[in-house]
């Protein structure tokens, strides 16, 4: 009598999911899962992947489809560009008056540090190995001193 309330207890659940549910496997098989565990139908010792496994190969977790609903239109989706401002969309963000001096001191900084790796490098007096991020570091500590 137990095995007959629950399958139809199953059944019921099955029955009363959400469309969306019905539709992915792992959530009616999940569900299932669930309402034997709650019963205590599940057979002794069954973990979930094996009782997965059942459930997909017995077909019994494919519920019927619901009655087709006629498509919604596709929403509106902007490109990832025109989402992001871009900096010509505020041309006076990188001018210096919109800067504070701490931040125009950097930038100076690494404009003359810049500079200083271009010679630097055009005439071979960057130590081998030596990257940009590195120069720069040192370089900027120099300068604030």
């Amino acid at each position: 009598m137990k095995v007959i309330f629950a399958s139809s207890m199953l059944l019921v659940a099955g029955l009363a999911m959400p469309a969306h549910a019905a539709d992915n496997i792992m959530k009616v098989c999940g569900a299932k899962y669930q309402a034997a565990k709650a019963n205590k139908t599940l057979p002794a010792g069954q973990t979930w992947n094996q009782f997965l496994a059942q459930c997909r190969g017995s077909g019994a977790a494919a519920a019927p489809a619901p009655a087709a609903k006629p498509a919604a239109p596709a929403p509106v989706v902007k490109p990832v560009a025109a989402a992001v401002p871009s900096a010509k969309a505020n041309p006076a963000s990188h001018l210096p008056s919109a800067q504070s001096p701490a931040m125009q001191a950097m930038h100076d900084r690494q404009r003359q540090c810049g500079q200083m790796w271009k010679a630097d490098k055009a005439a071979g007096k960057i130590p081998a190995g030596q990257t940009w991020p590195q120069y720069w570091s040192a370089c900027n500590t120099r300068l604030k001193k």
